[in-house]
Order: C-alpha cells, then structure tokens, then sequence
C-alpha cells in the first residue's frame, strides 16, 4: 500500500512541476528561454567574445522537456492507483 502513495505523490509532484512547461503558464518556458539566453550572452562576454550569442535554445524545447515530464508523472499516478487498487 505504501508503495501506491509514493508512486502518487511523485506523479504529483512531477505533473505540478512539468505542467506549467508544458503548457507555458504565465510565460514559464519563455522565461527559461530568455534566462539560457542571457546566461549565454554572460558567458561569451567573459569569453571577450563581444558579437551576439546564438540562439541555441527555444521555447518548444522546454514545452517538449515539461511536457515529457508531466506525462511521466501522469504514468506514476495511474500506476500507484493500480498499486493501491489491486
């Protein structure tokens, strides 16, 4: 039986934090977009390379990341209600 709960509370914890990515509530993949940006930009000043840093991240690529992770979490629910039911 205890082992159904854990499964659930990580799916919860997982869907709760790769939804918002997923679904790009309140910006959230946008602002890891433009913090990956602007931490490359720091980087290639540091580096004295002084011409703009490309762009090698993209909001698709953590909706596609939050997304895997909130169908994950998804999974350990339905196992840990299958756990808890049989």
């Amino acid at each position: 039986m205890s082992t159904g709960i854990v499964l659930i509370a990580f799916g919860l914890v997982s869907v709760v934090g790769g939804g918002p990515f997923a679904l790009n509530l309140r910006g959230a993949a946008t602002s890891l977009k433009h913090r990956a940006e602007a931490r490359e930009e720091l980087r290639r000043q540091a580096r004295g390379l002084l011409g703009p840093a490309p762009s090698l991240v993209s909001t698709l690529l953590f909706r596609i990341l939050g997304s895997v992770v909130a169908v994950c979490g998804g999974l350990l629910i339905l196992a840990g209600t299958a756990e808890l039911l049989l």
